[in-house]
């Protein structure tokens, strides 16, 4: 896929930026293909715990903490860019940034969606405290996951190519 001139032009001009909550994130390398495809930058997020190197991303290392990388990504979004999360609770607060957030498997977070996945997590979390659920964790990722992803993001900036 080519990337036109004018696709790069219009992200430059509105200066959109795509962040990554860097901590456990499987899909940073189809998130810098789909920015460089549209003439992005990228801002990885992480914590003193993990080390992430990048060729063609800005790694910002934050203090280790909890939710450290996550206030360092509200800080630094502003209204239009993109955020890739699969915290919930962050992409809630990018919302009200009025940025958008997408999570890991393609599927983009919105004001309809948050306040039902925030009372999922809220039960979940009850119910591991109760002890009386003993939860499996989550299947093995597949690579299609990852390409799912990638073209899912392509579209959406894609698509706010054409809404200007």
């Amino acid at each position: 896929m080519k990337l036109q001139a004018p696709a790069c032009s219009f992200f430059m001009e509105t200066g959109m930026e795509i962040f990554i909550d860097g901590d456990g994130c499987p899909v940073i390398e189809e998130t810098e293909r789909a920015a460089a495809l549209y003439g992005l930058k990228v801002v990885i997020f992480c914590d003193t715990s993990h080390l992430i190197h990048s060729e063609t991303s800005r790694v910002m290392v934050v203090d280790k903490g909890r939710d450290a990388a996550d206030w360092a990504i509200i800080s630094a979004a502003h209204p239009g860019d993109v955020v890739i999360t699969q915290d919930y609770g962050l992409a809630s607060l990018v919302l009200s940034r009025r940025a958008y957030a997408f999570h890991q498997d393609g599927w983009q977070y919105t004001e309809e969606n948050i306040a039902g996945l925030l009372q999922q997590r809220y039960e979940a979390g009850k119910a591991r405290r109760s002890a009386k659920h003993h939860w499996k964790g989550p299947a093995k990722r597949e690579r299609k996951q990852n390409e799912i992803f990638f073209q899912r993001l392509c579209y959406f900036l894609a698509e706010r190519i054409q809404d200007k």
